[in-house]
């Protein structure tokens, strides 16, 4: 048997190495290159032809047992699950620390519990006692829930393996898991990994819904290897600005439902509390109509969530380098859409700072935004305000042009809910039929095909 040879897994793309570097030769990313435990090397080579146990295959037709998901008593959570629990799949969580993913959960839990579900809450982080004190605070201290602080992942699988099969279990965190068969401390690549594939398969085997909470590096990334969002069903992000009173849980990844789906909660002093309607939330303090002001009807998987799009425009009177400022969209967007703005309508922004703002510290990423985005730019440099009553939405193209847009009829009934009378758009048949969405909605939708003519009634005060 050859001597084992030291290996350095790059935690981004899973590049192994033989030596340790700043930079990973592959994806490019720093300081990414842990070291992993040896594995043994044979010098003979390995035949897997013969020697293995013969596996059954199945008709692709073939009829099984429906699975039917369990709800977690928390409408904003099943909505981003896709309509709840899987049983027997894995739900990787992350976010920043202090978001409320741990709070989350354990009102998930003892939701389960109280509905005559076995939930299981281990934390490798906090004692017992501290879950405890959360649980009396959210109100939820009577909950049969079963708890335990534990970081051995044989330890957790020799207890759960002496009684019923869990309807939940939730592991906070992974990173603090630790198998005593593998060799590194905990939060390595290979604990990470390995730890997570002997859980992932006790909730396949059983039928137990998993939920594991992940770290997250200072970028906003799950730390740890990045092969762990392949093992896992479904993967979410707990999102939110401490300063802000919203949290956003979205959902990245979902075998079992729709993509991008989100559920919007609000953190109070009882724990987090649903917000059955976010748009109400973004569009607050509207009363008055101000210059640079245009609401966007976003779409957040199935789900269309009306935001406000504020911008500012400073005139500079020195030769002072203008200023460009962005929260809330994409940077590089923006200034492509300065660029068309310039090119193809002859509008000005070279000598002023542009300044450009998501109300409630939303985050977009919608291309159908580019239309409200430039009609709250006109707005803010020719000082005149839009319609209150109207949404914008479209994506503009490098010739000035408005291309359609995914979901235009959703679009426009959630605005019309709200009140919001009239839609500027892109050209759209299904919309302006004889049984289109606008004519359902109750609304009025005027179609935009170039930038230069909307501009033009954007100035022209219509």
């Amino acid at each position: 048997m050859a001597k084992p040879k030291r290996r350095f897994v790059c935690s981004s793309c899973g590049s192994v190495t033989n030596r340790w570097q700043g930079q990973c030769v592959d994806c490019g990313e720093w300081n990414t290159l842990t070291e992993e435990a040896p594995a043994t090397v044979f010098s003979a080579k390995h035949d897997l032809s013969s020697g293995g146990r013969a596996i059954s295959f199945e008709p692709l037709d073939m009829p099984g047992k429906a699975l039917v998901r369990r709800s977690t008593g928390i409408d904003e959570f099943d909505r981003a699950l896709g309509g709840g629990l899987v049983p027997g799949s894995a739900i990787l969580m992350g976010g920043d620390p202090g978001i409320g993913k741990s709070t989350l959960l354990l009102q998930a839990s003892a939701k389960v519990a109280q509905a005559g579900g076995l939930a299981v809450y281990i934390s490798g982080e906090e004692a017992t006692g501290q879950i405890r004190l959360r649980a009396e605070r959210l109100g939820v201290a009577a909950a049969p829930i079963k708890l335990a602080a534990s970081t051995s992942v044989r330890d957790i699988l020799t207890t759960l393996g002496d009684m019923d099969a869990p309807a939940l279990l939730v592991i906070d965190s992974i990173q603090c898991m630790h198998s005593d068969q593998i060799e590194g401390a905990p939060g390595t690549v290979s604990q990470v990994r390995g730890c997570a594939f002997e859980l992932i398969r006790y909730a396949k085997e059983n039928g137990t819904a998993l939920v594991l909470v992940g770290h997250v590096t200072k970028d906003g990334s799950i730390a740890g290897p990045r092969v762990l969002e392949h093992m896992v069903d479904v993967v979410m992000a707990f999102e939110g600005e401490r300063s802000h009173q919203y949290r956003i849980l979205r959902n990245l990844k979902n075998r079992f439902g729709p993509v991008d789906e989100i559920g919007v909660f609000a953190m109070e002093g009882h724990g987090l509390a649903e917000v059955g309607n976010p748009s109400l939330l973004f569009l607050s303090g509207r009363e008055n109509t101000i210059a640079g002001s245009a609401v966007f009807p976003a779409m957040e998987g199935t789900r269309p969530v009306l935001v406000e799009i504020q911008a500012l425009i400073v005139r500079l009177q020195s030769g002072a380098t203008p200023r460009r400022a962005v929260v809330g969209w994409d940077n590089g967007r923006l200034a492509m859409l300065l660029a068309v703005l310039e090119a193809r309508c002859g509008l000005n922004f070279s000598s002023a700072e542009v300044y450009l703002n998501v109300a409630g510290g939303y985050r977009l990423a919608d291309p159908a935004a580019d239309l409200a985005v430039a009609a709250a730019l006109v707005s803010a440099l020719a000082e005149k305000p839009l319609p209150r009553e109207a949404v914008w939405f479209g994506e503009v193209s490098l010739a000035g042009e408005i291309r359609p847009v995914a979901h235009a009829g959703l679009r426009l009934r959630e605005s019309a809910k709200l009140g919001f009378a009239h839609a500027f758009g892109p050209e759209d048949k299904a919309l302006s039929g004889k049984n289109g969405a606008v004519k359902e909605a109750g609304g009025r939708h005027t179609s935009v095909q170039l930038l230069p003519n909307l501009v033009d009634r954007i100035l022209g005060g219509e």
